[in-house]
C-alpha cells in the first residue's frame, strides 16, 4: 500500500482510536487492555513529549490513517537514559502485511536520530509472532523474556524484550 508518513495531529485522534480499539479488543496483539476515547487520544497527542516521535501513516489512495507509531523517552527520572526511546507500533487490522509498518519504522528511525536517540527499546507479547517478526525485520534483537509479565484475567503472557541501536 502506498502511504505517506507525517506527524500526528489532534484531529487524527478519531482515526487513531478506530485503529487502536479493535486491536485492544482483539486481546491478542498488545498489552493494552482498556479501549480509549477520542478525547483521551486527543489529549495524549496534545501532551505528547516535544522530544517524542508520533507518526501516522496515511493511505495515498483513500486518505485514511491506516497505522501509527510512537517513540518516547525511556525514563524522565534520570538523564542516564536520554539516548533510549521506547517504541510502539499499530497498524489497522485490515491493512496488516502491506508494508505500512516498514514505512513507519523508516520515518521514526530518522526522526529519532535527529532528536538524539541512539537506541530503541520495547516489549512484544510472546504470543504475537507477527509483531516480533516485524521488529526483527527492522534489525531489533531479542535481549530477554519477561516471564508472566502481563496478566489478562487468569492468563499470564510473557513479553519479549527487544532493542535496536540506531
Amino acid at each position: 500500500m502506498d502511504v505517506s508518513i507525517r506527524e500526528a495531529r489532534p484531529e487524527d485522534a478519531e482515526a487513531i482510536v478506530a485503529i487502536l480499539n479493535p486491536i485492544i479488543e482483539a486481546g491478542e496483539y498488545t498489552a493494552l487492555d482498556t479501549p480509549v476515547t477520542v478525547e483521551q487520544e486527543r489529549e495524549f497527542i496534545l501532551k505528547f513529549p516535544e522530544r517524542g516521535v508520533f507518526h501516522v501513516a496515511e493511505s495515498r489512495e483513500s486518505g485514511p490513517v491506516v497505522g501509527f507509531q510512537t517513540l518516547e523517552s525511556f525514563a524522565a527520572y534520570t538523564h542516564a537514559f536520554d539516548h533510549v526511546g521506547v517504541i510502539a507500533t499499530f497498524v489497522s487490522l485490515e491493512y496488516r502485511h502491506q508494508g505500512i509498518g516498514s514505512r513507519l519504522f523508516e520515518a521514526t528511525f530518522e526522526a529519532s536520530r535527529q532528536r538524539g536517540y541512539e537506541k530503541i527499546f520495547t516489549c512484544v507479547r510472546a504470543d504475537n509472532p507477527a509483531a516480533l517478526a516485524a521488529y526483527r525485520k527492522q534489525n531489533f534483537r531479542i535481549v530477554g523474556v519477561a516471564r508472566r509479565q502481563a496478566k489478562f484475567g487468569d492468563r499470564y503472557v510473557d513479553e519479549v524484550i527487544i532493542e535496536k541501536f540506531l
